[in-house]
């Protein structure tokens, strides 16, 4: 029975230093930053090439001053196209060199508030390299599942895309530009916890 006791505490012990050395990790936090208030997502660990670009072009600034330059009420808001500064040596690059491989996952739906990689039509649905979208359909918008890249879901801000798409509008474009600004934050994930509620998946 006492070496019964031991093994339970000691496993409890184990169990709490664990778990303790998850909250301890960080990850980064996304603001987006809009005329209309601002949006803050988490990013996928398990979408890494996904993440890793975003999180690129967001900290050396590119994505600041783009617009979202699509926007569908009840769908979906889409922006992050990048101007070239030399176009030719752009376009010279080849398919792949321009896009993401898919990192498709059964378990990343399309669900309100998901941020997804845009794409063209393309047998192996290769992700733009810049361009992403974010679900405003509260519903989500399923039919598109396993068809885009989902790495990332809005944890705050669900108030701010619905402004966005309700904004006049020609056709699916805005009217005025609405332009952003893309904020890297490295937080604590138990901070994310204590201000945002538990929002990683278990």
């Amino acid at each position: 029975m006492r070496i019964l006791i031991i093994s339970i505490i000691a496993a409890l012990v184990i169990l709490s230093a664990n778990t303790t050395q998850a909250q301890n990790k960080y990850d980064y936090l996304i603001s987006i930053h809009t005329d209309f208030g601002d949006m803050k997502l988490l990013l996928f660990d398990d979408t890494p090439i996904h993440k890793a670009n975003f999180l690129k072009l967001a900290q050396s600034g590119q994505y600041d001053s783009t617009v979202f330059h699509r926007v569908i009420k009840n769908f979906m808001i889409q922006g992050g196209f990048i101007k070239h500064q030399d176009q030719v040596a752009w376009d010279s690059l080849s398919y792949k060199e321009r896009t993401l491989p898919n990192e498709i996952m059964d378990r990343h739906k399309h669900v309100h508030g998901a941020l997804a990689a845009a794409r063209i039509e393309d047998p192996e649905k290769r992700s733009d390299i810049s361009q992403f979208y974010i679900v405003q359909n509260h519903k989500g918008s399923h039919f598109l599942d396993n068809k885009y890249t989902v790495f990332g879901q809005l944890i705050i801000g669900f108030e701010v895309l619905d402004k966005i798409v309700n904004q006049k509008l020609n056709g699916a474009s805005p009217i005025k530009p609405t332009y952003m600004k893309v904020k890297v934050d490295k937080v604590k994930r138990k901070d994310i916890i204590k201000f945002y509620g538990s929002v990683y998946k278990k």
